[in-house]
């Protein structure tokens, strides 16, 4: 290659681009002259990459690269009009670099299906959809010996009066019948039309016509903020059953009289149905839902109708921090403290995080909720970074539900005609209150946050436990299939008839909910007994059915994992069971009391939600732990000024910033060797001016063995993440050299230490 003249490299122009694929940094392009000056920011673009073709993103000019490069052209764009506005590219530009992901790869993961390949854009055909829509004035007491009807109009009802036929299908299995049969009865009716998003539709908006003393400070506040503009952070901490969604109602609406769109974020949302019905019914059509449970093709038509302001406000899971909401005004973050919000895989990115630069770079409201905020967002309020909004009381006056404690040391569960290998596990409080619930009609959940029916099976003559070939942990035993199953990799195989070491014969050891399941329907054979956890409902379909049910009241026991305990208002629900308080607590991980006095407290929530008051009674073996004690007294402020002392003299979060560095490999002395190594060099490249940050391992990490890979972990503790990015940028410098047989992943911020 010769010189080429800087006159002749100045009359062409230069494009930088971020490249679809796991490579970091960006790359420059020449623009061909049939594209000068029509490339915009955000825009899908076809580029030539190695040896082939690859989806890119233009992100702007390029300066003028060193003389002598041979550069590629661009090939086409793949759209008219960029499918992420610019807000939205500076967000995935943080992203990229908080999170230690490349560029583009960060900008592909944020776009829906139809987007995210490097296809060209196609002019959308209008979607024809039937729609469901109740009379006015139906009335599903009418139908109490037509169940399936009972339960379609009813949902109708929930959401406002109308929704698509195929969404109520996956909701109440036999649906289009029932829909048939209602028609037909004249309670309800199909329409047939193209979707236009943004056009409300369905009945009247329900709106409480007063909210409480507490609520109306909350919502002045945020009418304030709106009014005076810019970025204003807020935390909502109200109580369950405080009436928290109004708030978040109120503030959607405030904004949208102002011509602002809205993202609202939920932790699942097959888990918060009745939060997606309010919004639906107090704003219509005019809220796209976003989540992973829709087909393709309506995720990209939810996605399109944001991005060409048809539709202003989003609700949905961590993904769609990411919605390309048009003008944002407000960002919610309901039950911020869940750790659903941090993303596991790829780009490990903390949608709660996120939504709040979000927010800053929008000049919009940020409202972060939750009856226990998470202990980072709580001394950002201390601190006076977050203003704290406060709902202290319930609605309606309706009192918190008394919680009891009952000693698993002092009151054993008393065996009842079982097997001897099967002991009892609920006690003689706990029955005789659930006894006393029935009696009277009311409902009842049992919470255990352990799949299964057994949680190891153990040799009762060499003491060995039955454990996954693939993974550092015991094989669960689930009496459905008669089966052995890991929770780490999938793997299972039937039900050992004796010890794989010895041959001896196997206790059943641990609980799980299917096993509390089983003893309910021996205790209260009369009962309609239901379970709520990943093995029983395998989809989103089959979660929003028990849900259904359970809130129709056509079951009268729940028993669920964490999943139970997520947003649900059932006010049939009088008593709450948590079967055993302790699974969490002897956990590795230095958020295990955190995250026990959450779950407590959040499944503690769900009783007394009606007219009637709640009881919650607790089993454990640990009556004197902290979690365990505060949240006796629904002493949330005891709890946390706790745990924050307990963090600051250990240096964990919200005190210091952390990355985990995670090795793995199929070989473990090269795994080994290689977090060693890595080790050594980030150890020894630790500047002077990185007074305060702390390596600790490599170590091997707590699981030490899933899915076959070995595991070892490194973990940097720094007071700023700044201080960390010297550190971690020696990190990235060194993975070039690692053998492609082991993979390292920088964790930023992780969200557990497993």
């Amino acid at each position: 290659m010769g010189y080429t003249p800087s006159s002749a490299v100045s009359s062409k122009a230069f494009a930088s681009v971020a490249v679809g694929r796991p490579v970091r940094g960006e790359f420059t392009y020449l623009v061909p002259a049939s594209l000068a000056g029509r490339l915009l920011v955000g825009q899908r673009v076809l580029v030539p990459f190695g040896r082939g073709k690859a989806l890119a993103f233009y992100l702007g000019p390029a300066p003028e690269p060193e003389a002598g490069l041979k550069l590629k052209a661009i090939e086409r764009p793949l759209e008219t009009e960029p499918s992420l506005p610019e807000d939205l590219i500076a967000l995935l530009r943080f992203a990229a670099e908080h999170y230690r992901y490349p560029l583009g790869e960060t900008i592909r993961c944020a776009l829906p299906p139809g987007l995210s390949s490097p296809e060209e854009e196609r002019e959308p055909v209008p979607d024809v959809v039937q729609f469901a829509v109740a009379q006015e004035g139906a009335d599903p007491n009418l139908l109490l010996r037509a169940p399936a009807q009972h339960a379609a109009l009813s949902y109708l009802l929930a959401v406002g009066g109308r929704a698509p036929l195929e969404e109520l299908d996956r909701a109440i299995p036999g649906a289009k019948e029932a829909m048939r049969r209602l028609s037909q009865r004249g309670l309800a009716r199909l329409e047939s039309e193209a979707v236009r998003p943004g056009v409300a539709e369905g009945f009247a908006q329900v709106r409480p016509e007063r909210l409480t003393v507490e609520q109306e400070t909350c919502v002045a506040k945020l009418e304030e903020a709106l009014e005076r503009g810019g970025f204003q952070p807020f935390l909502l901490h109200g109580v369950t059953g405080s009436g928290k969604t109004e708030v978040y109602l109120r503030a959607v609406e405030m904004a949208l009289e102002r011509g602002l769109g809205s993202l609202v974020l939920v932790p699942e949302i097959a888990l918060t149905p009745q939060l997606v019905g309010r919004f639906r019914s107090r704003f219509g059509a005019a809220v796209a839902v976003l989540h992973s449970a829709l087909k393709d093709r309506e995720r990209l038509r939810q996605w399109r109708a944001l991005r060409s302001g048809e539709v202003r406000i989003a609700v949905g899971v961590r993904s769609a921090v990411f919605a390309p909401v048009r003008e944002l005004g407000v960002v919610v973050v309901d039950e911020e403290h869940d750790g659903s919000f941090k993303q596991e895989e790829k780009l490990r990115y903390h949608a709660r995080d996120l939504a709040v630069v979000r927010a800053k770079q929008a000049s919009a409201l940020a409202v972060l909720g939750s009856a226990t905020p998470s202990l980072e967002t709580l001394e950002n309020a201390r601190r006076g970074r977050y203003q704290l909004l406060e709902l202290r009381s319930r609605v309606d006056d309706r009192p918190m539900p008394s919680i009891e404690l009952v000693d698993l040391r002092l009151t054993r569960p008393r065996e009842a005609q079982r097997p001897a290998e099967e002991p009892p596990i609920l006690s003689l409080p706990l029955l005789d209150a659930m006894g006393e619930v029935l009696s009277r009609g009311q409902q009842v959940i049992l919470f255990l946050n352990r799949r299964g029916h057994s949680t190891f099976l153990l040799c009762e003559v060499c003491g060995a436990s039955v454990r996954c070939a693939d993974c550092d942990v015991c094989l669960t035993h689930h009496l459905s299939g008669r089966k052995v199953m890991c929770h780490y990799c999938g793997r299972h195989s039937p039900e050992p008839e004796g010890c794989p070491e010895c041959g001896g014969p196997l206790l059943r050891l641990g609980v799980g909910t299917e096993r509390v399941e089983a003893e309910v329907a021996f205790r209260f054979p009369m009962a309609r007994v239901a379970r709520l956890d990943k093995d029983a409902a395998t989809s989103a379909e089959r979660v929003t059915e028990l849900l259904a049910s359970f809130a129709r009241r056509e079951l009268d026991v729940l028993v669920g994992t964490q999943m139970v305990a997520k947003g649900h208002d059932f006010p049939g629900v009088t008593l709450v069971c948590v079967v055993l308080a302790d699974t969490s607590l002897a956990l590795p991980d230095f958020r295990a009391s955190e995250r026990t006095f959450q779950l407590l407290t959040q499944v503690g929530g769900r009783a007394g939600r009606g007219k009637d008051p709640g009881r919650v009674l607790v089993q454990t073996y640990n009556p004197q732990s902290e979690p365990v004690v505060r949240v006796l007294s629904h002493d949330f402020s005891g709890f946390s000024a706790r745990e924050l002392e307990r963090r600051r003299a250990l240096a964990y979060p919200p005190f210091t910033r952390m990355a985990a560095i995670r090795v793995e490999g199929a070989h473990p002395a090269q795994t080994a060797d290689v977090a060693r190594w890595l080790g050594q060099r980030t150890a020894a490249r630790l500047p002077p001016s990185s007074r305060g940050v702390r390596l600790l391992g490599p170590a091997p990490a707590p699981l030490s063995r899933i899915k076959g890979k070995s595991r070892w972990q490194l973990l940097l503790k720094g007071p700023t993440h700044l201080a960390l990015s010297g550190p971690l940028a020696e990190v990235e410098a060194c993975l070039a050299k690692v053998p492609p047989s082991v993979r390292v992943v920088i964790d930023v911020d992780p969200g557990a230490m497993l």
